[in-house]
């Protein structure tokens, strides 16, 4: 059995205008460093063996992955599969901005968002099929996986066997945690943030972490 725990990287300036990243390396934003070391005592605090720890190689999960290496004593493996989705000519857009720029896109996307490719970028399809190999290629065992929202979507339709267009109903907040068991199709959990809700309460003790 697999144990995926799927973490979505920290903010980014880049997420708090709606601007599309794809592979555009953008760096954290200081709320998205916090947001990393807030993650990174909750992982710990739960007390789980891990068995690895893996990261997409751009920055936005590198640096969210650091103080969870730091925290676990892991050491990260980075794979550009967990990368996400490439967005091609959207990248650097506001999402208005692509309305008006790439009419036909924004209708096709809304007819069929699993194969529509952004403009000279990946399809939902596309990102799914190297998410896929990843998750096929991982030995058993209970792992980290700091990633980005597309590509947790993508493994949530991968492992659930969700029909096209439901995985789009997820909320994956920046550094939310999502468990899954492969190939058992089970969720544990889906974009779960208690850790910031807590720090932001005030709260972050250790029974709030486990």
């Amino acid at each position: 059995m697999k144990e995926l725990w799927l973490v979505r990287h920290g903010e980014t300036p880049w997420n708090a205008e709606g601007r599309f990243q794809g592979h555009y390396d953008v760096h954290l934003s200081p709320q998205g460093l916090h947001q990393a070391f807030r993650v990174a005592e909750r992982l710990a605090a739960c007390r789980q063996g891990f068995d690895g720890l893996y990261s997409s190689d751009l920055q936005r999960a590198a640096l969210t992955a650091k103080p969870i290496a730091e925290a676990l004593r892991l050491t990260p493996t980075f794979d550009p599969r967990l990368r996400e989705i490439y967005a091609g000519e959207l990248q650097g857009l506001l999402r208005s901005e692509m309305q008006v720029l790439y009419p036909e896109f924004h209708e096709a996307i809304q007819r069929d968002p699993w194969n529509t490719k952004r403009p000279g970028g990946e399809s939902m399809a596309d990102l799914a099929a190297r998410v896929q190999e990843f998750i096929e290629e991982l030995p058993e065992g209970r792992f980290i996986v700091v990633t980005h929202g597309g590509v947790i979507r993508a493994a949530l339709k991968i492992v659930l066997e969700l029909e096209n267009g439901s995985w789009r109903k997820f909320q994956i907040q920046n550094t939310s945690i999502t468990r899954l068991l492969y190939p058992e199709g089970t969720a544990l959990s889906i974009g779960d943030v208690g850790h910031l809700e807590a720090w932001a309460e005030g709260l972050m003790d250790e029974a709030t972490l486990s």
